[in-house]
């Protein structure tokens, strides 16, 4: 008696009861519906109290498990505080001290670093450096996604050697990258070299430093976790959407805009947005393929911090880069709430 009213309860707030079956006359509904309610009568004080007693335990492992999900949050917990916000409220306050003649600064409170920064030329390197690392987001994007997708369909031989390939590449570290660009775009040994031979240019010329060669090599260093970010995804996708999709008649090409795009869509916007926060933080790639007129925010504040010795005026960049990719990020999650 205990679990036939332990179901009633369970079904009765799930509004089982009364529900239609399928395949059933309006007669054998009605006798099905009026079965189990003959079998667990009971008043609903009754069948409250069935639910309590019966649930006592259930409740009493629902609360370890929660606890036990808690305390697994406790290490990145700390390592968040230790190596995120304790450095950040180091940088927030250096970022109001006060500089002095030595290139060193005291703890203090002023606004005058915030204020430089609103001249024209730092704005204008704030805008610059958004623009940047949202174009080359949506072109890692464009390259990456069908990439990803046409991985997903290849063997599993294939997809392992493109996956360690692609792994690979991620040993290679920023500065290698913008140098090996710099050869390919040099005009010794460069890509015009190519253009050369089939007739396209007249001779070699250098295609850096310039901002199509600082967005290439930014595209290139994004790909790879770009890939890697997307094909858990993607690989995850159930195929039989696709034939579904097929058998009534859509091409290849449509299920892939109308299907696999809006399934993969979270996977999308949280790889763009991690793709613009890596951009966003590029310093010797800008440096190394653009001029000067081509270097981003994280490029002037290394400047400051190094070169300049003006850690309050770089800490106060550094505050406004966060603030930046921050604001952008909150952004895009909420135009992705207000869409989904």
């Amino acid at each position: 008696m205990h679990a036939w009213t332990q179901d009633a309860a369970c079904r009765k707030e799930s509004g089982l009861f009364g529900r239609t079956r399928p395949g059933l006359t309006a007669a054998g509904n009605a006798a099905a519906n009026a079965e189990f309610p003959r079998r667990t009568a009971l008043s609903p004080r009754d069948e409250d109290r069935a639910m309590r007693s019966g649930t006592g335990t259930e409740l009493a492992g629902r609360k370890e498990l929660a606890f036990g999900r808690y305390l697994t949050l406790v290490p990145s917990s700390v390592m968040l505080g230790v190596f995120f916000l304790i450095p950040f409220a180091l940088i927030l306050a250096v970022s109001v001290a006060h500089k002095t003649e030595g290139g060193d600064f005291i703890f203090g409170f002023t606004t005058a670093h915030y204020e430089r920064f609103f001249s024209g030329l730092y704005i204008g390197r704030a805008v610059f450096s958004t623009v940047t690392a949202l174009s080359v987001s949506v072109l890692t994007l464009l390259i990456a996604f069908p990439f990803t997708y046409m991985l997903t369909r290849f063997t599993r031989r294939n997809r392992t050697l493109w996956l360690i390939y692609i792994l690979a590449q991620l040993s290679l570290s920023e500065v290698l990258i913008a140098f090996g660009w710099q050869v390919l775009f040099s005009s010794t040994a460069g890509l015009s070299n190519i253009l050369v031979l089939l007739g396209i240019a007249d001779k070699p010329f250098p295609m850096a430093p310039g901002l199509g060669a600082v967005i290439t090599a930014l595209v290139y260093l994004a790909l790879p976790f770009a890939v890697l970010l997307l094909y858990p995804a993607l690989s995850r996708i159930d195929k039989s959407y696709m034939e579904a999709s097929q058998t009534m008649g859509a091409s290849p090409v449509r299920t892939f805009f109308n299907v696999v795009v809006p399934i993969a869509r979270p996977a999308l916007i949280s790889t763009g947005v991690t793709m613009f926060v890596l951009t966003l933080g590029a310093i010797i790639t800008p440096q190394v393929l653009g001029r000067p007129a081509h270097w981003t925010l994280s490029v002037l504040i290394q400047d400051q911090a190094i070169f300049s010795a003006n850690m309050p005026f770089a800490a106060a960049l550094a505050v406004v880069l966060l603030i930046l990719a921050g604001g952008v990020i909150a952004l895009v999650s909420r135009l992705n709430r207000g869409n989904g």
